[in-house]
């Protein structure tokens, strides 16, 4: 399964293409912790029955059909409520389609007991979120720890479960927020091409159709019909509950039971979907035609089931052809310079499913050569056995991502979902047991038996006199599959980690190296003993690296690319091999280095990541093709209306001059820099301004503490750079006179809003936190913010809008900035409505109330925060970077502060600090065509002298 772009946002959303995270357990043994002891004792709830349990998970079933999942996890002081209903746009019929989408927007709107759920969800501090696929639908929260919050969310989902309101009044503006969901799909002729693929693929099957549905049934779905489906799969008999975290599970059973066991079992019987997608008798093909600067191929094929057997070595194959750099179409496309990039997934789902391709070419490159050599590659994977090489590779990687997601309690409880609606959620371990033994013999069998010409659907259509077709087997038995089945020990647990700031820095030590490297070192006991670190290098001055912005992103780029030992592929595969990830990435001042690796492999890793970071090549090869996926990238961006409004607003808001480390430069403009960069001036950089004598390290997690001393000093402690370094200030350019530009981009469905304004503030000076609080009421908190509610919920405008507040820590820059997604024929209304909700804080100010549940959401979404490990890490590399030091005692003086802020204190800073004229505004859409839309829909001219009956 292989990962691909999503929509996602703290608010409900449709995924076009699933993030399926493959994931497999630790192989160590471990033993139950009290706790689950206990529970397996313990008699259950009246009504509950225990049916399964696999590796620290354990499903229980109440009498009206609900079946609950519950693993416990203490290390991390969240939890994660996810209730996952079997039903997606596989169950929708004609006239349907999307209704199962709108219907997850709808469930927000309230229920008796929950009539604000947005301002709850806000409340609870949780990060909350309700997604709609293929065969399911699940809504989740993520939360601290408490018992009050875990009996908010089990009586929240079991109310809405079947009381929600699904109201004709909600719906009437909640079909045009969805529509324009619909519309941001529309924009990118990337995904458009996959559902025109995929349509064309599926004759029948409601595969062939995108989650999101048709525009005209979005808008025409009668309230009845949408409440009677959610009458219909919104019941306990059809649903799972997983509850994943720290919890006490005797306490939680009786929750479920207490807010759950009422709800009685249905007398409606439900009927699966039988329609069957029947075999491919030929070769098919579409052709998209769309505004764009770049071009693309792709491919699709039927495949089966994720619960058959044949499906992890599909997803083997997936990884032998499209990984980079070592995959046979990444080679043939990539290396070859047929296309800029490539990728390829194939998702598990409940019935025979898809294996998807797709190339992007610059406009310069030959879609015909493109289109031949991809077919080419993909029909000789039949013919040509892939290498044991390869397929260890591939089996690597996947099993890689399954350790590092069940490290992971709040992921792997969503990811779950995927599963469950493939058929049981014991399929991961089976997917898990399956991969351990593909081989290549098997690999080339399943690339014969399903990519075949006949089995294909692609651009062109080819006749043939006797077709080769391909007979994709049925969905096995799945109940038959899992249920004697037993699997491994859970993953070892983390401790109960105390996320104060206090203790925090009581467990921190801190230290420096004789060439002025700064490190902080938080050692604590972690779920299967996982690691994160960050490396921050820091280097030069403005004068030194005027016009150097170009050569600093690519010397990061090309780090990994090789070193005087290791190739790219090798560094890949070791990394992939120590079950570690380690990116790399560079901007303005600093190159970082993000790892995440397990205990007893971190010094195995730290030997690779320092070998790229002091020892690289570069080599011509790889920097040709860095150089031309980022020209594509921003190729792609020419003519997209966010990209386009997002970099304008750089421009006008913060006017560096040329060659400054900070401007921005134009698209063309940076097309230029890329295509002139250099070897030469990628070697000299990493000459002049390498070294480690401005860094900061931190490192958060299960490590042996005077072993990760030891490679710190070792490794890093002497190394120095050329050139000296000296922090760039940020500019106050609090004076420039504000404007708004309107750009049109032809072709485009939703326009894009952006606007901000720049003034004198620090994140440590008094009026910072009452600007915080004062934002996430506008238009950060949740979907109950005032944009929001406003524009999204009341008004059905926008599908995203929302507004952020930054302070600099060490310069007096601030700046406000506010986003919206929109229609361009409502650009009027959006209009008004932003500039009266701005106008109506500053001059009213927030109300007790607001300012109440502000501040438990955001010291509750802080807390969360810090219970991230990989947040730590980041937060303690950029504290050391202060000449004077910043401690977690920052943080808890920015908690009291939040806490003792009055109305008046907010209303003071919105008076100084944020005034709508004083904006600078980009919108990005297609206005011409909205406007003759408009004009089109406008009523005749009325003719005197007639009687009207």
């Amino acid at each position: 399964m292989k990962n691909t772009p999503t929509q996602t946002g703290w608010f409900p959303s449709v995924r076009y293409h699933l993030q399926l995270l493959t994931a497999t357990l630790l192989l160590g043994s471990t033993t139950l912790t009290n706790a689950q002891t206990a529970s397996t004792s313990a008699k259950l709830p009246e009504g509950i029955t225990k049916t399964a349990s696999v590796e620290g998970i354990t499903e229980y079933q109440l009498k009206n059909g609900l079946r609950v999942l519950l693993f416990p996890d203490p290390s991390k002081p969240t939890v994660t409520v996810n209730i996952t209903y079997l039903v997606g746009s596989r169950h929708e019929g004609l006239g349907e389609t999307g209704m199962a989408h709108l219907l997850e927007h709808m469930v927000f709107k309230g229920s008796p007991k929950h009539k604000n759920i947005m301002q709850e969800l806000t409340e609870h501090g949780t990060w909350p979120n309700g997604t709609t696929w293929y065969d399911r639908t699940n809504y989740f929260e993520t939360f601290s720890a408490t018992d009050e919050n875990l009996k908010w969310a089990l009586d929240l989902e079991s109310d809405r479960m079947v009381n929600s309101f699904i109201d004709k009044k909600d719906l009437e503006t909640e079909f045009t927020v969805v529509r324009n969901e619909f519309e941001i799909g529309e924009n990118s002729p990337q995904w458009t091409l996959e559902k025109r693929v995929m349509s064309a693929a599926y004759l029948w099957h409601n595969y062939g159709k995108s989650t999101i549905g048709s525009k005209e049934d979005i808008e025409r779905v009668p309230i009845e019909s949408l409440k009677a489906f959610y009458q219909k799969y919104y019941q306990p008999d059809n649903a799972v509950l997983l509850v994943a975290g720290k919890f006490d599970e005797a306490k939680t059973l009786d929750l479920v039971s207490q807010y759950f066991g009422p709800i009685a079992r249905p007398t409606r019987q439900l009927v699966k979907p039988y329609t069957v997608e029947p075999t491919q008798d030929g070769e098919r093909q579409t052709t998209l035609r769309r505004v764009g600067d770049t071009q693309g191929v792709a491919a699709a094929y039927h495949t089966p089931a994720g619960s058959h057997p044949d499906y992890a070595v599909m997803d083997v194959l997936m990884d032998v052809l499209t990984n980079e750099p070592s995959g046979r179409l990444y080679k043939a496309l990539i290396e070859n310079k047929k296309a800029a990039f490539q990728y390829g997934w194939t998702p598990a789902l409940h019935d025979p499913g898809f294996a998807y391709f797709y190339a992007e070419l610059r406009k310069d490159q030959s879609l015909d050569s493109a289109r031949t050599v991809m077919l080419a590659t993909l029909d000789e994977v039949s013919k040509k056995a892939p290498t044991a090489e390869e397929v260890d590779r591939a089996k690597t990687k996947l099993l890689k991502d399954i350790d590092l997601l069940f490290k992971n309690t709040d992921r792997l409880g969503l990811q779950l979902s995927e599963w469950i609606a493939t058929g049981d959620w014991r399929l991961v371990f089976l997917y898990r047991d399956a991969l351990r033994k593909v081989q290549p013999a098997d690999v080339q069998r399943v690339a014969a038996a399903y990519f075949k010409p006949s089995n294909r659907t692609v651009g062109v259509f080819i006749p043939e006199q006797k077709p080769d077709r391909a007979e994709v087997p049925e969905a096995p038995n799945v109940a038959a599959l899992v249920k004697d089945y037993k699997g491994e020990a859970a993953v070892a647990s983390g401790e109960a980690f105390d996320v104060s700031p206090a203790n925090i820095d009581a467990r921190t030590k801190r230290g420096s190296e004789a060439n002025g490297l700064k490190y902080a070192l938080l050692p604590k006991s972690t779920r299967g003993n996982s690691v994160n670190m960050q490396i921050r290098l820091r280097y030069g001055d403005e004068k030194s690296l005027t016009n150097q912005s170009t050569a600093a992103r690519f010397t990061a780029q090309m780090l990994e690319r090789g070193t005087k030992t290791r190739s790219y592929q090798q560094i890949k595969d070791q990394l992939d091999k120590l079950n570690a990830r380690a990116y790399v990435y560079g901007s303005g001042q600093s190159a970082t280095v993000q790892i995440e690796a397990e205990k007893d492999k971190l010094a195995a890793v730290m030997k690779i990541v320092t070998d790229f970071l002091k020892n690289p090549t570069f080599p011509q090869a790889e920097l040709d093709k860095v150089k031309q996926e980022a020209l594509a990238q921003v190729e792609s961006q020419k003519q997209e209306p966010q990209a386009i409004a997002w970099k304008t607003l750089s421009r006008l808001t913060e006017p560096y001059p040329k060659g400054h480390p900070f401007y921005t430069m134009t698209f063309d403009e940076e097309i230029d820099a890329i295509n002139k960069v250099t070897l030469a001036d990628i070697t000299a950089f990493y000459k002049n301004f390498y070294g480690a004598n401005n860094a900061t390290v931190a490192v958060v997690g299960a490590f042996d503490e005077a072993a990760v001393r030891k490679l710190i000093k070792d490794d890093l402690g002497s190394w120095k750079s050329a050139k000296p370094f000296t922090r760039i200030p940020q500019t106050l350019f609090a004076d420039l006179k504000p404007q708004t530009q309107t750009i049109q981009t032809n072709d485009k469905t939703s326009a894009v809003f952006a606007g901000g304004l720049q003034f004198a503030l620090r994140d440590d000076d008094p009026e910072y936190p009452a600007m915080a609080m004062a934002n996430y009421i506008l238009g950060e908190g949740m979907l109950n913010s005032r944009l929001a509610t406003r524009i999204r919920v009341k008004d059905g405008l926008s599908y995203g809008v929302g507004s952020y507040v930054y302070a600099d820590d060490n310069d007096r820059v601030g700046n406000f900035g506010s986003y919206a997604i929109y229609n361009p024929e409502n650009g009027e209304k959006f209009d008004n409505a932003f500039r009266e909700e701005v106008q109506k804080l500053v001059k009213d100010g927030v109300t007790a109330d607001e300012v109440r549940a502000a501040k438990s959401a955001m010291l509750q979404e802080r807390q969360l925060d810090r219970s991230q490990d990989g947040s730590l890490a980041r937060k303690w590399a950029q504290y050391l970077t202060r000449n004077e030091g910043r401690t977690f005692a920052y943080d808890a003086s920015f908690d009291k502060k939040l806490e003792a802020l009055t109305p008046e204190q907010i209303n003071a800073a919105l008076k100084k600090y944020l005034d709508y004229a004083k904006l600078t505004m980009v919108k990005a859409g297609d206005f011409e065509k909205a406007a003759k839309k408009v004009a089109d829909k406008q009523p005749a001219s009325s003719v005197s002298g007639g009687a009207k009956n």
